[in-house]
């Protein structure tokens, strides 16, 4: 396995940095805090719902013309690792204030709006309303709220924080001050140099983390070490280590693969690779499948959208994932690759058993296909939890319907958290399929549930609630399809 370099190399601020000194597990909040002494950044949660942690990840991305642009998105520090920092530029809240101490605009709006009062929260929700400034100079309300997501204040209340919000935006001193801004094209040049041409090794045998620098080097190092962690974005193994307190050795960090982070869309459908994020894939999937926008927009907060991946959300398999269900409805196929070649087979058929999947030795998910919508056909995903937002699933519905004469033609309806994998139910599609698309239709299906699923009960739902919520939405998306909306848009996440 080729070698050219032990360090992991990044910007931290302004600063330059190469660590060939790193364990697999070691967190980017712990590296802040213990290392750099760069205490604004606070552990609150340590699995990536608070927000308390937030900073600032700068990378380069294919910009779509043949070249790359320099890209901030926020993420969650406790839950990111040191191992898949190379080639980006961490910025922390100590970054903001000019230095003669003059706050930013964003940092400035907190005070004077009283928008902070035990003040732990405050530095996350800063840096997630600095990443709103510098994409967005008319922010509404609800691109405000939907970037304070994955921040939680306990005790100013939201409104002076909104407020502070809509004030910063209006204030838009000269690129000389804000630091990203007037540093852009330096550090875009920076990173540039920064980036791995070959596979990054720190550590010795299996108590090693490895960066490869492109797929192939990915399929050599699983060949090597087929049980190895592959963290793409973390938002899951993150809480293995902070919570669990799994050992991850060896670790393998691919988040910095530009094959895997491509979107190609063709008049047979999108290819999605396995390392785009939830936030990179938005735009995609939302138009080549309208009604997707509303489902990722209820996946974590800003915070792990942004880090998330599409394809680590398959490849952990587990059955309340909120991605594999849409995509089964759609007729998703997967693309596994290993160091002897590639396979593809259907997603859903992906999904063995609670815990296991069809993933040989060596293999890792390499992209996943989702055929074209055809004219005419519908298609909805709806997610029910006890909070609408940053919340886990209690269970996931996705239908696609195809009608041909008034009557079903073809039906794909596929659930998570209703069984120990993500799984259709081919009982309800029978009952559906060649019946007239009418109300008598859907309540005769209905019963068909319970010969497709016996669901358990935890304590995010019992089995009689999964049971009815799934057998609701069956009828709502009934409704929906034949105008019925004006009540059922008003309560997006009650089945």
């Amino acid at each position: 396995m080729a070698q050219a370099s032990d360090s992991i190399r990044f910007i931290l601020n302004d600063l330059e940095v190469a660590l060939s000194e790193v364990a697999p597990a070691a967190t980017l909040l712990d590296y802040l805090r213990l290392e750099r002494r760069l205490t604004g950044t606070k552990e609150g949660c340590a699995e990536g719902d608070c927000g308390a942690c937030t900073v600032l990840i700068g990378r380069l991305e294919n910009d779509g013309r043949g070249g790359e642009t320099l890209v901030y998105e926020t993420v969650n520090a406790c839950i990111r690792f040191v191992g898949s920092l190379n080639a980006t530029h961490v910025v922390t809240v100590e970054h903001l204030a000019a230095s003669d101490g003059t706050l930013h605009p964003v940092q400035q709006a907190m005070v004077d709006f009283h928008g902070s009062q035990c003040g732990f929260c405050t530095p996350g929700i800063v840096m997630s309303l600095y990443a709103l400034w510098l994409t967005n100079d008319n922010p509404s309300r609800a691109a405000i709220e939907k970037a304070l997501q994955g921040n939680l204040c306990r005790c100013t209340g939201y409104e002076p924080i909104v407020r502070a919000a809509e004030a910063a935006a209006k204030e838009r001193p000269s690129a000389i001050f804000d630091p990203i801004t007037r540093t852009r094209e330096t550090v875009s040049a920076r990173l540039k140099a920064l980036q791995a041409t070959e596979t990054i090794v720190i550590g010795k045998d299996e108590d090693c983390l490895i960066v490869p620098a492109d797929a192939a080097g990915l399929a050599m190092v699983l060949a090597e070490h087929p049980a190895a962690t592959i963290v793409a974005g973390a938002t899951d193994v993150g809480l293995w280590v902070t919570k669990q307190m799994r050992s991850i050795n060896p670790a393998v960090f691919i988040s910095g693969i530009a094959e895997l982070q491509r979107i190609e869309s063709s008049g047979a459908g999108l290819t999605i690779g396995a390392g785009v994020s939830y936030t990179s894939a938005f735009d995609a999937l939302s138009l080549a499948y309208p009604s997707f926008d509303q489902l990722l927009d209820r996946i974590g907060g800003e915070q792990v959208r942004n880090m998330g991946t599409i394809g680590g959300n398959i490849a952990n398999g587990s059955p309340i994932g909120d991605s594999p269900p849409p995509l089964i409805a759609l007729g998703a196929t997967v693309k596994l690759r290993s160091k002897g070649g590639t396979r593809s087979l259907p997603l859903e058929d992906f999904f063995i058993a609670y815990g296991k999947q069809d993933r040989k030795p060596g293999e890792f998910v390499e992209s996943i296909f989702v055929p074209a919508l055809p004219a005419g056909d519908r298609f909805a995903a709806y997610k029910v939890t006890k909070r609408r937002d940053e919340d886990i699933s209690a269970l996931l519905g996705a239908f696609c319907l195809s009608l041909e004469g008034g009557r079903v033609k073809s039906a794909r309806i596929a659930f998570g958290g209703m069984a120990a994998t993500p799984k259709r139910a081919k009982a309800v599609e029978t009952a559906l399929v060649g019946q007239p698309w009418t109300e008598d239709t859907v309540r005769a299906a209905q019963a068909a549930f319970e010969t497709d699923f016996q669901p358990i009960t935890d304590w995010r739902a019992t089995s009689a609630y999964r049971m009815l919520a799934a057998r609701n939405l069956l009828m709502r998306f009934f409704l929906e399809s034949i105008g019925e909306t004006t009540q059922l848009q008003r309560f997006e996440d009650v089945a």
